[in-house]
């Protein structure tokens, strides 16, 4: 079975946060969390991860400034990408996928549905 997968999820929202974690871990997967965009860039340099979640609408750096830092970094330019936002606005899903996100969730959603996303985030056909 291997090592868990490591996501780290950036998500301002405790409430939102809480339950993405709970609906990752009851699958396996082992979860680092981020409460703002400043956060994740503070973490990301210290650990490896095999995916990141991220909202976009965050008061610091946005989801899709963390995208650009993330796709220009040398260590987690290839590490899946997948939004979550309450903003289904398409505009917002265009921009995201165009800098590099994998995968897009419009909140709310289902635990399965995240969990059906990051999956298919990590499968080597992506």
């Amino acid at each position: 079975m291997g090592e868990p997968k490591r996501v780290l999820l950036v998500e301002d929202s405790p409430t939102m946060r809480a339950f993405a974690v709970a609906a990752l871990e009851a699958e396996g997967f082992a979860v680092t969390t981020a409460g703002s965009g400043f956060e994740a860039l503070k973490i990301l340099p210290r650990s490896r991860f095999d995916v990141i979640i991220t909202d976009i609408n965050m008061p610091d750096i946005t989801g899709l400034e963390l995208i650009r830092f993330v796709r220009e970094s040398a260590v987690h330019s290839k590490v899946p990408l997948v939004i979550i936002s309450t903003d289904g606005a398409e505009r917002d899903r265009e921009r995201g996928l165009k800098l590099g996100a994998d995968a897009y969730l419009v909140k709310p959603f289902a635990p399965e549905a995240l969990v059906e996303v990051v999956r298919r985030a990590l499968s080597p056909a992506a």
